[in-house]
């Protein structure tokens, strides 16, 4: 596979066994197949850890035969340790979800919890992380105050002023908890203003669907909703978890997707490209059938094979995007097909001030027109130096 170093193809290949899409004897077989080469189980552990993927590895194996005994119980100790952070988190969801309710605040938990209960069918069969909530940009000041009573404190606090443009330009802000850093997201927005695609929020919201999270009742973003944010929030990250890649497939492989709806939102939004990528890396590393439907209403260009193979490069390589550096910024630009999309990107990236500027240089509020001079001005200093 390229990027992907030669000792480790065999745990490569195991860990997409194990995630695979493929029905459950052919999986099988694979699995025992490739367990007949030599295996670097520390090494298998600790790529499985890192792409989020650890307890779909631990569930595949525990069936099977050839699996030294101390290696399956090594294993199953880093499962335990994931399902009692996804019971901790289960409870801390359900207490700040039931406590803005109550405060008459909607808000709509996607990834982490949800995805494991409505994709995987248990919450510890999804890596643990934090909690993610999609939440309406006017509720973030009552949704501040009420998660700080419940213990939470922002992770990176800003002026009520600098928070006001934050609420512009940014889209997510972070809480720590007892239990640790960034607990807790909330965002308003599917992606940074300067990326460039205008998610409708509000339409999220009114077409989330009830689904059941750990006993309780919550709202999350319709199987459409929730490919398209995925596919953004992994192509930001330029797919660099095998876990969004899994997910991702997990809901391709739903029969009742609206294809067409999905095709009609990506062409309003300029990002068929991003989605198309998706597909391939869902076929081409967990073997998830590409829907005749989504062929269909999300075309093939030609950029899009490169793209894909530069993305499953990046994915299986032990290197990471540089999210500050030109060539990511390029490759961002690449992913659009529209001409005005690119040029939207790039103006907005050089224009739009962020913490980042506002930490560099603190202005009084009368000169805050002036950060984007600032904003240029640094990234002019990071050109000079590449």
């Amino acid at each position: 596979m390229p990027g992907t170093t030669s000792p480790l193809e065999t745990e490569w290949s195991l860990l997409r066994a194990a995630c695979s899409t493929a029905g459950s004897q052919e999986k099988l077989e694979r699995i025992r197949s490739l367990l007949v080469s030599p295996i670097r189980w520390k090494s298998l552990a600790d790529l499985a850890e890192r792409h989020g993927v650890l307890p779909l590895l631990c569930q595949a194996l525990l069936s099977i035969d050839p699996v030294p005994p101390e290696e399956m119980r090594g294993l199953k100790q880093r499962y335990q340790v994931n399902l009692h952070k996804a019971l901790f988190l289960s409870r801390e969801l359900i207490r700040i979800v039931e406590n803005l309710s109550a405060r008459g605040i909607e808000v709509i938990p996607y990834k982490g919890l949800s995805l494991a209960e409505t994709l995987y069918g248990d919450i510890a069969l999804r890596q643990s992380g934090d909690i993610d909530l999609l939440v309406r940009v006017l509720d973030v000041p009552r949704i501040k105050q009420a998660v700080q009573e419940l213990g939470y404190t922002q992770h990176s606090p800003l002026s009520p002023a600098l928070e006001r443009a934050y609420l512009e330009s940014g889209y997510e802000c972070a809480f720590d908890g007892a239990a640790g850093r960034n607990l807790l997201e909330v965002q308003w927005a599917i992606q940074p203003r300067f990326y460039s695609v205008d998610f409708d929020m509000d339409g999220l919201f009114q077409r989330a669907r009830t689904v059941t999270v750990v006993g309780h009742t919550m709202k999350t973003p319709s199987n459409e909703d929730l490919f398209i944010v995925l596919a953004l929030h992994a192509a930001k990250h330029v797919w660099g978890r095998l876990i969004w890649v899994s997910d991702l497939a997990r809901i391709i492989a739903l029969p009742t997707l609206n294809w067409q709806w999905i095709g009609e939102q990506a062409r309003k939004m300029g990002i068929v490209r991003v989605l198309r990528v998706t597909l391939i890396l869902a076929n081409r590393l967990l073997e998830t059938p590409i829907p005749t439907p989504a062929q269909a209403n999300l075309p093939d260009d030609a950029a899009v094979q490169p793209l894909a193979e530069e993305a499953e490069s990046h994915l299986t390589s032990d290197s990471s995007y540089d999210v500050e550096s030109i060539d990511y910024f390029k490759l961002m630009m690449r992913l659009r097909e529209r001409r005005t999309d690119r040029a939207r990107f790039l103006g907005r990236l050089i224009l739009t001030p962020g913490p980042g500027e506002w930490a560099a240089l603190q202005l009084p509020q009368s000169l805050f027109p002036l950060y984007p001079l600032v904003r240029l001005s640094r990234l002019a200093a990071r050109l000079v130096k590449t």
